[in-house]
């Protein structure tokens, strides 16, 4: 009989997506399935989600005090889907977490703490006749569940999952009160972080299992450098916190039958990929180069991303023959940078401000090189992409980073091992080495195609990571059984 976890998140894709957390939600259930564990999603009730759900039910919550919520059941794109009903928080048009001006809702705080106290009172209660043995929270948006469990009467075990400490959840004190929680969460076991409260810090300290998307990210989170002080609590619960690396959806991103490129191309057959090249040249306004490396950034255009970096090795990327195309949309001054450097290197770097999926898709297929500069990244799957498309990560050696890419260095190169480019983070000069090493390889035909076929060897499905999840919710419903 399959085990059944509810995983309860902000995000998940095609549903509703801003970040690589909402593709982890959308494939999990699907590779989990294979691992005998039957996993349904919870989500707020976005515009427009309700619609799209097929066989739609609406089912009641007790939530105690003399308080109810409201779920709806339905299925959609494969997925068993639970939509928490509060037009109050979540009937709000565009990003699920910012207002109009980019701003966060004033509000935050209260719609993730009721998503995530209706997510404990489902997991306590059941969803009709569906009663999960485990929960699987994501994020500082989910990561109350824990608390309401132990603030409202017990339910199944947690794992919690970190995809970006960063985003924490952090609010004054007074808040709790607001929120309806008792002020025995104001204390250093509990949510109390240097003055103030925070949504991640007590789902850490509560949780049965914390997790996080790769496994260097895990060793580096309980470092001061990386932690973002939380490397303290996540060293004191060690034993019970693990790095899975991400996985990506092998059907979605398959580049012999993906009907975003302009030419489809297999490892054994990659001559089409030149079809891709000159599409993407076409759309980015690039000169052709045949002989010269097109790299490619997919990107959030943030600071951690390293693209201020980035911007800065323009000149020697372009200098040294080579083209970039960017595709993203962040901080202003950085979406200001690339337009700038497109009008500067016409016919050379080409820039599309905003996020166009299937142009992600065709970049992939038609770039050489996909920079990836992050000063972090808990796992990365641009560059899983890449690998997948043949399309060589040239990045930081960080995070998932690190645990997914095989540096082209002597020994590697001489075993035909080698998958990509990997460079010291937060520094410009590595950056710049690496881009002028990348050239030069791509100037070896023999060496770049036995890179290439590496690459697109290499597994990065979900089939693994999967066993490793399910393995994590069958010994927390040991533990609690015993």
């Amino acid at each position: 009989m399959a085990l059944k976890v509810l995983s309860v998140a902000s995000e998940c894709t095609p549903l509703i997506k801003t970040g690589g957390l909402a593709d982890v939600v959308g494939a999990l259930p699907g590779a989990l399935a294979k691992a005998g564990v039957e996993m349904r999603v919870m989500l707020p009730a976005y515009p427009g989600l309700a619609e799209r759900l097929s066989g739609r039910r609406r089912l009641g919550l007790d939530l105690g005090k003399g308080e109810s919520a409201a779920v709806i059941q339905g299925k959609a794109e494969g997925l068993t889907l639970y939509l928490v009903e509060a037009p109050q928080y979540f009937e709000r048009e565009g990003n699920p977490y910012t207002g109009p001006e980019g701003r966060d809702w004033p509000d935050n705080a209260e719609r993730f703490a009721y998503f995530a106290r209706v997510a404990a009172a489902a997991a306590r209660q059941g969803l009709g006749r569906w009663h999960p043995a485990a929960v699987h929270a994501h994020d500082w948006q989910a990561a109350l569940v824990p608390v309401w469990r132990e603030e409202e009467g017990g339910g199944p075990p947690v794992l919690l999952t970190i995809h970006n400490i960063a985003f924490q959840g952090l609010y004054a004190p007074a808040m709790l009160e607001r929120l309806g929680l008792s002020q025995r969460w104001n204390t250093i076991e509990g949510m109390e972080f240097h003055g103030r409260i925070g949504f991640l810090k007590g789902g850490l300290a509560l949780a049965e299992r914390l997790s996080t998307v790769s496994p260097t990210y895990a060793r580096e989170l309980m470092t001061p450098a990386f932690g973002m002080g939380l490397d303290g609590l996540l060293r004191h619960r060690a034993e019970v916190f693990s790095g899975i690396l991400n996985g990506i959806d092998l059907d979605a991103w398959n580049p012999s039958d993906d009907p975003a490129l302009a030419a489809r191309f297999s490892a054994a057959k990659p001559t089409p990929r030149t079809k891709n090249r000159r599409a993407l040249e076409a759309r980015f306004r690039l000169d052709p180069a045949p002989h010269a490396p097109l790299f490619i950034v997919v990107s959030r255009m943030t600071r951690q991303k390293g693209l201020d970096l980035l911007l800065g090795a323009v000149p020697e990327l372009v200098g040294q023959g080579a083209r970039l195309a960017v595709l993203g949309s962040g901080e202003p001054d950085l979406e200001q940078g690339f337009a700038e450097a497109a009008r500067t290197h016409a016919g050379r770097v080409g820039v599309v401000i905003g996020y166009d999926e299937a142009l992600s898709h065709l970049m992939q297929g038609g770039g050489d090189a996909i920079l990836i500069p992050s000063r972090f990244e808990p796992c990365g799957l641009t560059q899983l992409y890449g690998l997948r498309y043949g399309c060589l990560p040239v990045a930081a050696r960080t995070g998932g980073l690190a645990d997914t890419i095989v540096e082209a260095n002597v020994a590697a190169l001489r075993a035909g091992v080698a998958t990509g480019v990997l460079h010291a983070p937060d520094d410009a000069d590595a950056l710049t080495d690496a881009i002028t090493k990348t050239i030069a390889l791509h100037a070896e035909p023999g060496r770049w195609k036995t890179m290439r076929a590496q690459a697109m060897a290499q597994s990065v499905g979900w089939e693994r990571s999967a066993a490793e999840y399910a393995a994590l919710y069958r010994e927390m419903v040991t533990d609690r059984a015993g």
